[in-house]
């Protein structure tokens, strides 16, 4: 399996159990996700070797029931809100980030991703209304923030991320 992680913080993003595909000619990588609700907090007799009891009515144990994208729940990804002005100066610094990181480890792609980035940018501010964002699972204010959108079919859910903000690690 794959973990595709956040380069500047490690928060793990996605995993190669998702569908994807590459867009914006190689600048950001789609994940295709899909609605799925969980119920939390149950207990499952056979799971701990338990029995019911005939003489005692079980009380049973609080349980919780959560719907949502299943790649945001699978890894812990954490919802965030920008306004317009917000996000431009996030991505402005994210930019900065990810170019530096680039220099240093692929100095050849830095020409490409930063002229590919500002038409994505300009995309994203386009359709900015559309969007959910998620950070990872640490929050933190410097990383990526991945842009959840619906396909054309209005039922599928997919997360964008900047391809060149991620890293993999191999389990």
């Amino acid at each position: 399996m794959i973990i595709y992680k956040d380069c500047i913080t490690g928060d793990e993003m996605f995993s190669d159990i998702y569908p994807t595909k590459e867009s914006c000619n190689g600048l950001c990588i789609e994940v295709d996700g899909k609605i799925v609700t969980r119920v939390e907090g149950q207990i499952d007799d056979a799971l701990i070797g338990g029995n019911a009891s005939a003489e005692c009515a079980d009380e049973g144990s609080d349980s919780t029931t959560i719907s949502g994208v299943d790649i945001v729940l699978n890894h812990k990804l954490q919802e965030t809100c920008f306004t317009k002005e917000s996000y431009k100066q996030y991505i402005k610094d994210y930019m900065k980030a990810i170019k530096a990181k680039l220099e240093q480890t692929n100095p050849d792609r830095v020409k490409p991703f930063m002229t590919g980035a500002a038409g994505k940018i300009k995309d994203i501010l386009g359709n900015f209304k559309n969007y959910q964002f998620y950070t990872g699972e640490g929050m933190n204010p410097e990383g990526m923030v991945a842009l959840l959108d619906f396909r054309e079919d209005g039922i599928t859910p997919y997360l964008t991320f900047f391809k060149d903000g991620l890293e993999l690690e191999k389990c």
